[in-house]
């Protein structure tokens, strides 16, 4: 199989693409549940439908190029769980193969083909987490798409298009998921090994990085929101907050991450055995290991739980990885660690079809998905207020006011001795109550004796802690 992947012909991409929908789909189809993650980018996606500005009438973190992404797919069709399960696949599979096209086409390792994105795939597909949707799914394939910007000039002579370019995409990745900001750092080191003028040239590209945020800046500015843009956004994802929320456990993370790592390992240790024969490939090949200690450290800031995180492993891993399937004395020993690393990742991904799931050392996936809450298993469509963290009520309901991260909602709901905060409160919910709040936090009769004006309006029901407008 792996000899078969070691050629550029179209046939190759085609067998390539059955072979990764051969082992994706069945699970989809048997049904992935609803993660954490998916349905907080479905109610985000619902509100910035509605026409909430993000951080001025929502109150969460994700980033604004992500939540009007999702308001954007929400128009398509409500709450369109489906359509996001083919884009996570789509952008899979579109940074398996632009990351493939840079290496071939630069000529970065002897061999060509289609080797790189078969292990891109192969090595995406052993958990579900990443078949979901995530701004950090979103963002990195801004990043792929940058280094494809930075590459031709490297061998070229810069072009100064090209450089500005390359901060865009990653300017863009950052607004996706502001933690990969970071990968400035590789630009800037790629631009420190080649460029002749290596200032002037990373001022360049730091400026293409900054005219996204610049622009979106400038929209927040003209909408009285950039305190709220601040605050909301930039402080969480900087403090880790954001990152941290609706992904797998930690441990479960780690677990997963250990076949990824055999194979980085292996391909390493083959990797520095093996002589180089271009000067520009031995800077490739330094360029990439920067690459893995900034993927490192991003999977240190976000704790290792922001959803999609093994996908920040991929490129470096792809590229060591041509090292490991490349040709040796012994021809039969790569295809066969192919072939061992293909079964390995189809059982740990169908370990619960198998049953396996209690031999693995490995939780299942679908342990961590949303599950209604039966306290309120009476509620159907309505529109609600969580005083709270459990986001479970919202599943066959509406998200009625700006404050989906409860979190960032303490803004106003942790300040109720402040005018201000106050008077936010009944400006965001005054106009157009929620039918029923679900008061997780017991703040319901403080709030009805500081803001009677408008939760007075509520009058408590038989289920405890629900309350009903009257």
């Amino acid at each position: 199989m792996l000899q078969f992947f070691k050629s550029t012909l179209p046939s190759r991409l085609l067998a390539l693409l059955l072979l990764i929908l051969a082992l994706r789909l069945p699970l989809h189809a048997l049904g992935i549940p609803l993660t954490p993650a998916e349905l907080h980018a479905l109610l985000v996606g619902e509100r910035v439908h509605a026409g909430a500005l993000p951080y001025r009438d929502l109150y969460d973190s994700t980033a604004p190029l992500v939540a009007w992404f999702l308001g954007g797919l929400d128009a398509v069709a409500a709450r369109p769980l489906w359509l996001y399960r083919i884009l996570a696949l789509t952008a899979l599979v579109a940074q398996a193969l632009r990351f493939n096209f840079v290496l071939n086409h630069s000529g970065v390792h002897p061999e060509r083909g289609y080797v790189a994105a078969l292990t891109y795939l192969l090595l995406a597909s052993v958990t579900t987490d990443l078949d979901t949707l995530s701004p950090l799914l979103l963002g990195q394939t801004s990043i792929v798409f940058a280094l494809s910007a930075l590459l031709p000039t490297l061998r070229e002579g810069y072009d100064n298009r090209r450089l500005f370019r390359a901060g865009f995409l990653i300017g863009l990745g950052a607004l996706s998921f502001l933690p990969l900001a970071l990968f400035l750092v590789v630009a800037l080191f790629a631009v420190i090994i080649f460029a002749a003028n290596s200032f002037r040239s990373f001022l360049l590209l730091l400026c293409g990085f900054l005219f996204p945020y610049a622009a979106v800046a400038t929209l927040y500015l003209y909408a009285d929101a950039l305190p709220s843009f601040s605050e909301f956004h930039l402080k969480p994802m900087l403090q880790g907050l954001a990152a941290a929320q609706d992904g797998l456990p930690r441990v479960l993370q780690l677990r997963l991450l250990v076949v990824p790592g055999i194979v980085l390992v292996l391909a390493l240790a083959r990797t520095f055995t093996t002589s180089l024969g271009l000067v520009f490939q031995a800077k490739f090949m330094q360029l990439m290991l920067v690459w893995l200690v900034q993927a490192v450290v991003l999977l240190l800031l976000t704790r290792g739980i922001a959803p999609g995180s093994l996908v920040l492993l991929l490129p470096p891993l792809s590229y060591f990885s041509l090292f490991l399937w490349q040709k040796s004395t012994r021809s039969w020993v790569p295809g066969l660690l192919m072939l061992l690393l293909l079964a390995v990742v189809e059982v740990v991904r169908y370990r619960g079809v198998l049953q396996l799931d209690h031999v693995l050392p490995l939780p299942l996936e679908e342990n961590y998905a949303v599950r209604p809450n039966p306290v309120y298993a009476e509620l159907e469509q309505q529109r609600l207020l969580v005083l709270g963290p459990d986001r479970r009520p919202y599943l066959h309901n509406q998200l009625a006011t700006p404050y989906l991260d409860w979190q960032l909602a303490q803004a106003d709901f942790g300040h109720l001795n402040q005018y201000a905060a106050v008077f936010r409160l009944a400006r965001n919910i005054g106009p157009q109550p929620p039918t029923y709040i679900i008061d997780q936090a017991r703040l319901m009769p403080e709030l009805q004796y500081k803001v009677p004006a408008v939760f007075g309006r509520y009058q408590r029901t038989a289920t405890p802690g629900l309350y009903e407008l009257k």
